[in-house]
């Protein structure tokens, strides 16, 4: 069975993912998500108050155009190895794609009468829940094939991971998605995430011994 999870687990693990994507889909497109979706917005928004609205202005900020952008640049400089910030680049570019594609397919509105903010476009699925899994998920991957310390590596995977959260939860907090369009987002780009990563450690793996065979 350990066997089995080591060699498997992780193409049953986006078996998974994806069904739950189909099944967000499916409710959605039968019209049977609103209850789940108020039972979240209400949860979320117990904590409204003044700090907590402009606490999330700023975190829904790290998931924005502008500033993945400009986090992207600075990876080139950031990474010795350029071929992961062009990774960074592509993989940001390949799930805005996607995005967009989806939310044409489903066109589901905005919560309007929830909003604190001003937003435009389709709801479903988040674009910033994709875009901060998606792209802050594969930077904890390029962070560790780096050579920094382990404990350093421990400490930047905390950081993002409750970065992602926050990004996802700051979008029902402001009104302009539902729960469900957080959830989609995460699930299906996480299973994204699981294929992508294994392609690229197997580039890599690829590149470093044919790099010893030339020894």
């Amino acid at each position: 069975m350990k066997t089995f999870l080591k060699k498997y687990g992780k193409w049953f693990l986006v078996a998974i993912l994806l069904f739950i994507f189909v099944l967000i889909t499916h409710e959605l497109l039968k019209d049977k998500l609103k209850g789940f979706d108020t039972t979240i917005y209400n949860f979320i928004i117990s904590i409204k108050s003044p700090f907590f609205t402009e606490t999330f202005k700023i975190i829904t900020f790290f998931a924005s155009p502008i500033f993945l952008i400009i986090l992207s640049a600075l990876l080139f400089f950031i990474f010795k190895n350029k071929k992961y910030g062009l990774l960074s680049l592509v993989n940001l570019i390949v799930i805005v794609i996607v995005n967009q594609i989806l939310k044409f397919i489903f066109t589901r509105p905005r919560p309007f009468e929830w909003m604190l903010i001003e937003e435009s476009g389709y709801s479903f699925p988040s674009g910033h829940a994709m875009v901060s899994m998606g792209f802050y998920g594969m930077l904890i991957f390029l962070i560790w094939q780096t050579n920094i310390t382990k404990t350093k590596k421990k400490i930047w995977t905390i950081i993002l991971s409750i970065l992602i959260l926050l990004i996802g939860i700051s979008r029902i907090y402001l009104g302009v998605h539902y729960g469900s369009d957080i959830i989609g987002g995460f699930v299906l780009t996480l299973s994204y995430l699981i294929i992508a990563t294994s392609a690229v450690t197997y580039y890599l793996k690829y590149r470093r011994n044919k790099k010893t065979n030339k020894k």
